[in-house]
């Protein structure tokens, strides 16, 4: 009498594939639509600590506002910077939202905020 032993199979199903694609899949664009808001917080962050290098608060909007014209970015304006002194340095602080819509009813709001240090 002979004893066969079953082989035991390993890996990943056809539906748990299509599963795992699926999320990477929704994961990549949700990704896609993210990275654009992240190179543009970044050039604000840059433009922001280019600005802190004005004296007044008028020259530090009008740098700031400049460095937005160069780097094409429309989040915010030099109106909605935050100027401040802290002893002889001029601190400049921002801060703002970006919505991203997924479907339906339901949004990503991504909230940045920075300034120059």
């Amino acid at each position: 009498m002979k004893v066969q032993f079953r082989s035991r199979q390993r890996g990943i199903s056809f539906i748990g594939l299509i599963f795992t694609a699926g999320i990477l899949a929704m994961a990549g664009v949700i990704a896609a639509q993210v990275f654009p808001t992240v190179l543009e917080f970044q050039s604000i962050s840059k433009a922001a600590k280019k600005a802190a290098l004005g004296s007044s608060v008028p020259e530090v909007r009008t740098i700031f506002d400049r460095q937005a014209a160069v780097d094409d970015f429309k989040a915010i304006t030099g109106k909605d910077l935050e100027v401040t002194k802290e002893g002889d340095k001029v601190v400049v602080k921002f801060a703002y939202e970006r919505e991203i819509h997924l479907t339906g009813p339901a949004f990503l709001v991504l909230r940045y905020a920075g300034g120059s240090k």
